[in-house]
């Protein structure tokens, strides 16, 4: 018996950023679960064209970041496309996206959780993420009735998402000029990574303190990314697997006969992955916002409430005060809030044992440590490790 041929699919998604490789990951576990497909994909770049090999290779579908420069080569296959960039809408061909204007939602939400209530946004002109990031931005801020600027980089209207790009790496005088008028502290929102990195390289440059002065957060979360800033930059992180999932799914229903269910799909984003960038309270109190970056600094040094004072030019009673009034907790509970936040970290990113994290995090025992982290969070440090894991 003659084995059934298997249907070909072209991967027409580049392998140079996380999100790329995401979605291709999304793509082969619906391969490898569902469907019986071989993949076809070659690295390359996000504005790559389409090459020579599929209009050679009897395709069955292909699943793509399609834009101007490949529509007409994608379409002379004759097979069933997926469209997984959604820079601009094309006939006959169902996309499935990130949903923007959440991810908007949760960087707006995760700055103002950390106090900021004056905003910025950065992005690049013509690039339709960054103008759909920065529209709904606005919408979120608008709405809370705090202040608002925002600048992007200028740019040729229909150049490769690639060049407008690296406009941001040759327009820092405009740049830093903008960064160096917002009044601080602003909660600044970058259209992805890349910008953030461009950003706060900017804001190194002329002497910002990032978070203090400005908290910057972007998206994509690409560890090599946010890694490389200085200071790491936390990043909405969005679900890119369930879209190539998705879109391999919606292909499948294709390929069988059947019309998309919608032309359009939009992916909630997963979560916040916060970093130096934006760990911070953000108060206008020039001694509050002191102490808290000493506390920020400090805390897992195994700084106590008199530290604080002597640091301070209040009195214990005026800081207790001035802490439960603008930031509703007492400087204690900020040292415990921040204690835990380094436990955290290193429980979901290390392997360390937990009398080598209690020594990272300020705490003389393992034992004190375990009955705090339970106090406040619920759970042991060794069940939180494993929930996290198995979540991944």
């Amino acid at each position: 018996m003659l084995e059934q041929r298997r249907p070909q699919i072209a991967l027409l998604v580049e392998a140079s950023r996380a999100y790329g490789r995401e979605l291709l990951r999304g793509v082969a576990y619906y391969a490898r679960t569902q469907v019986h497909w071989s993949l076809l994909h070659q690295e390359m770049m996000l504005d790559s064209t389409v090459p020579p090999w599929m209009s050679d290779s009897r395709i069955d579908g292909v699943i793509a970041r399609v834009d101007r420069h490949v529509i007409d080569p994608l379409r002379k296959l004759g097979v069933p496309i997926v469209d997984v960039r959604c820079n601009r809408k094309f006939s006959g061909i169902p996309q499935v996206e990130t949903d923007n204007h959440r991810v908007a939602e949760v960087a707006f939400k995760h700055l103002w959780n950390r106090g900021f209530r004056r905003f910025a946004y950065c992005g690049f002109r013509f690039a339709t993420y960054s103008e759909t990031r920065l529209d709904a931005f606005r919408a979120c801020v608008q709405q809370s009735g705090c202040p608002f600027t925002a600048y992007q980089s200028e740019g040729k209207l229909g150049s490769q998402l690639t060049t407008l790009e690296c406009q941001g790496l040759s327009d820092t005088k405009p740049l830093t000029e903008w960064l160096s008028k917002l009044q601080r502290p602003t909660g600044l929102f970058v259209c992805n990574d890349i910008r953030g990195q461009q950003v706060l390289n900017a804001c190194r440059g002329i002497g910002i303190s990032i978070p203090d002065d400005v908290g910057v957060i972007g998206v994509d979360d690409d560890d090599a990314i946010c890694l490389m800033c200085d200071p790491p930059l936390s990043s909405v992180r969005p679900d890119a697997e369930r879209v190539g999932y998705r879109a391999a799914e919606i292909l499948h229903q294709m390929i069988s006969g059947h019309p998309p269910d919608r032309e359009v799909e939009l992916i909630p984003p997963c979560h916040v992955s916060e970093r130096e960038s934006t760990r911070v309270v953000a108060v206008d109190d020039v001694e509050l916002a002191k102490v808290c970056r000493y506390i920020r600094q400090n805390a897992c040094q195994g700084i106590n409430v008199n530290d604080i004072t002597e640091i301070s030019n209040l009195s214990r009673r005026q800081l207790e005060r001035r802490f439960r009034e603008e930031l509703g907790r007492t400087p204690h509970e900020m040292i415990t809030a921040t204690q835990l936040d380094r436990v955290k970290q290193l429980l979901r990113e290390t392997d360390m044992t937990l009398e080598q994290i209690a020594a990272k995090a300020g705490y003389a025992h393992k034992e004190s440590l375990s009955a705090v982290f339970k106090r406040e969070t619920g759970l042991t440090p060794g069940v939180y490790r494993t929930k996290h894991r198995e979540s991944k």
